[in-house]
């Protein structure tokens, strides 16, 4: 099962409800959601394929500004209610744009009241393209893909080599721009630049990365499973089961039961 890298990122000028109440930084996870689970669907309503896929949130561009966007791995191919698993290469860019647009507004929308309406109706008029979404086939190996999105997990907002230089009163950094690659040098007041770090640091009950399952019955789940995953040695996840004991005695939680249903999952593959 090959994993597509996608990116999904909001106008500049809705950043500010993002960072004014957090709470909507959920509403912008199931947005994604939705927006994929609906170009699935859309492929055949009666089959309404699935897919698996992660999401992770970044909250911060390369010049460290407030800049909530996601990044998902998802499946290349979903699970039907008929067909164990299809294929999926080619990924709907236009509807994914204007999907997860119309979604996320609606949410907004819905979360903060009518006070939203004039903003929600300027962004339709702004970007009647939909909202910036990044869906094109990896240029990598899978395992390159995954590694790199996995750094997104416990990546810093800086990191310390990126750091040129400190007299005491301003910090001198550097990045590579998103739009041309070219290397951009910034020197910032020391509070500034100390603004600019603090603003990322999470709320205690956020979380940074969600993972999304296989929306089927219970029957058709194991068919799935057989059909998507091959079968491994159960003693080659010895490993994880010490990581699964780690989790629970580290943080006091199951990270292999499903928040759904209560049931312990069994790791596939990794």
């Amino acid at each position: 099962m090959r994993p597509r890298h996608c990116v999904f990122t909001i106008p500049e000028e809705l950043r500010s409800f993002f960072l004014n109440d957090r709470s909507l930084l959920g509403e912008l996870f199931y947005s994604v959601r939705d927006a994929i689970l609906y170009m699935f669907s859309k492929m055949n309503k009666i089959e309404n394929f699935t897919p698996g896929f992660v999401c992770v949130l970044h909250s911060f561009g390369r010049d460290l500004k407030w800049n909530p966007h996601i990044h998902a791995l998802i499946s290349e191919g979903g699970a039907g209610n008929i067909t164990p698993w299809r294929i999926v290469k080619h990924f709907d860019y236009t509807f994914l744009r204007n999907s997860f647009r119309k979604v996320l507004l609606n949410r907004m929308s819905k979360h903060i009241g009518p006070s939203f309406k004039k903003v929600k109706n300027e962004m339709y008029t702004k970007h009647s393209n939909g909202f910036y979404v990044r869906v094109k086939p990896n240029s990598c190996t899978p395992d390159k893909t995954i590694k790199y999105i996995t750094r997104y997990i416990c990546r810093p907002v800086i990191a310390a080599s990126r750091i040129d230089k400190y007299d005491g009163y301003s910090v001198t950094f550097h990045y590579s721009r998103h739009e041309d690659d070219a290397l951009v040098t910034e020197t910032v007041p020391l509070l500034v630049f100390i603004k600019r770090l603090i603003v990322h640091i999470p709320e205690n009950i956020s979380k940074s990365f969600d993972t999304m399952e296989f929306m089927q019955n219970i029957t058709s789940k194991k068919k799935i499973s057989e059909n998507a995953f091959p079968v491994r040695n159960v003693g080659s996840y010895v490993p994880y089961l010490i990581w699964k004991q780690s989790i629970l005695l580290t943080f006091g939680y199951d990270p292999l039961r499903c928040p759904k249903c209560g049931t312990s999952m069994l790791v596939l593959e990794v």
